[in-house]
C-alpha cells in the first residue's frame, strides 16, 4: 500500500505539532528602537496615557497630554508610536569637544579659533622667512585676537614706516627685527624710533641671531649646533653646504628654508629668545583692546 506525504500549506494554522507547548499562544510583536525627540507623541498602553514628549532625564521620559497633564515613565520597551510597539531610548550625546592647543602652546576652546575682525594695531616682521615662521607658530593666535602681520622688507625703512602708520592709542605697532644686538645698526634704528614722537605706541624687539633660521633648534635639522660661517661666505649658503642642500640661486635658498620650516611643528621647536619676542609683541599690540574688553 502506497503512502503519500501530505502537502503542507504555508497558511495552514494547524500545520506542525499542535500538541507542542505554546502552539496557540499569540505572537508578541517585536518592539523597534525609537530615539526620543521633543514633540513625539507616545502612548503608554498599560495606563492608556497618550502625550507628547516634553523632555527626558535620569532614565525617565516626561509626557504631556492634550489637557496639559504631565506624567513620567521609565525609558525602555512597552510604548506605542502610531500604533507600533517601540522601545524608547534617549539620544546619544555627541562627545564633548576637547580644548586643543595651537602651535604656540595656547589653549583654544571649541569655536574659539574663529578669526576676529582685524584690529587697527599691527605687527611688522622683518624678513619673509621670519614672517612665514611667525605664521606657522602664531598664526592661529593672531587670527584669534585680530592682529594682522605685515612683511617689512628691511629695518632701514622703519622710521618711514612708523611715520606713515602713525601709531596712537588703540593703534599700536610692534616690530620684529633680525639681529637686534647691542651696538648693531638695527639696534640704533630701533632706539631712534622708540625715542620719537610715536615711541609710546611702538615696540621694536628682535632676536639675537644672524638669521631667523638659527631660531629653529639645530636638533630639528640634524645638527648639534648651528655652525659658524666664515665672514666671506654668505651665511645661508654656508648653512646649505653643511646641510648638503643646493644653494646655487635664490630658488634653491627658498627650497632650503622650506625644508627647515617643514621640521617646525610647534613652539617647542624654536629657541626661547624668538618665542619671548613674539609673545611680548602680541601682548603689546593688544594691550589697549584687552583693557577695553574687560
Amino acid at each position: 500500500m502506497r503512502s503519500y506525504a501530505a502537502a503542507v500549506s504555508p497558511h495552514d494554522r494547524y500545520a506542525g505539532d499542535v500538541l507542542s507547548a505554546g502552539w496557540n499562544a499569540p505572537r508578541k510583536p517585536v518592539s523597534a528602537p525609537q530615539t526620543l525627540e521633543r514633540g513625539l507623541v507616545v502612548e503608554e498602553p498599560t495606563s492608556g496615557f497618550v502625550g507628547a514628549v516634553l523632555r527626558w532625564e535620569n532614565g525617565l521620559v516626561v509626557l504631556e497630554d492634550r489637557r496639559g497633564k504631565i506624567r513620567s515613565f521609565p525609558l525602555g520597551p512597552g510604548f506605542l508610536v502610531e500604533g507600533r510597539p517601540v522601545t524608547l531610548q534617549a539620544p546619544v550625546r555627541a562627545p564633548a569637544q576637547a580644548a586643543r592647543r595651537t602651535a604656540s602652546g595656547s589653549v583654544t576652546t571649541p569655536g574659539g579659533d574663529k578669526a576676529k575682525v582685524a584690529l587697527p594695531s599691527r605687527i611688522y616682521v622683518e624678513g619673509r622667512h621670519d614672517a612665514e615662521l611667525v605664521e606657522r607658530i602664531w598664526g592661529d593666535d593672531l587670527r584669534h585676537v585680530g592682529v594682522v602681520v605685515e612683511y617689512l622688507g628691511g629695518i632701514d625703512d622703519l622710521a618711514g614706516v612708523v611715520e606713515e602708520f602713525a601709531p596712537g592709542p588703540g593703534r599700536r605697532l610692534g616690530v620684529l627685527a633680525d639681529h637686534l644686538v647691542p651696538g648693531s645698526k638695527e639696534t640704533r634704528i630701533a632706539q631712534s624710533v622708540e625715542r620719537g614722537r610715536y615711541g609710546a605706541y611702538v615696540r621694536v624687539l628682535g632676536h639675537p641671531y644672524v638669521d631667523v633660521w638659527q631660531a629653529v633648534k639645530p636638533e630639528r635639522v640634524g645638527l648639534k649646533r648651528w655652525p659658524d660661517v666664515p665672514r666671506d661666505v654668505e651665511w645661508k649658503h654656508g648653512i646649505c653646504e653643511v646641510l648638503r642642500l643646493p644653494h646655487a640661486d635664490q630658488a634653491d635658498i627658498a627650497r632650503a628654508w622650506q625644508a627647515i620650516l617643514g621640521r617646525v611643528r610647534s613652539w617647542n621647536d624654536l629657541e626661547r629668545p624668538l618665542l619671548t619676542c613674539v609673545e611680548e609683541l602680541i601682548d603689546f599690540v593688544t594691550a589697549d583692546h584687552v583693557q577695553t574688553d574687560t
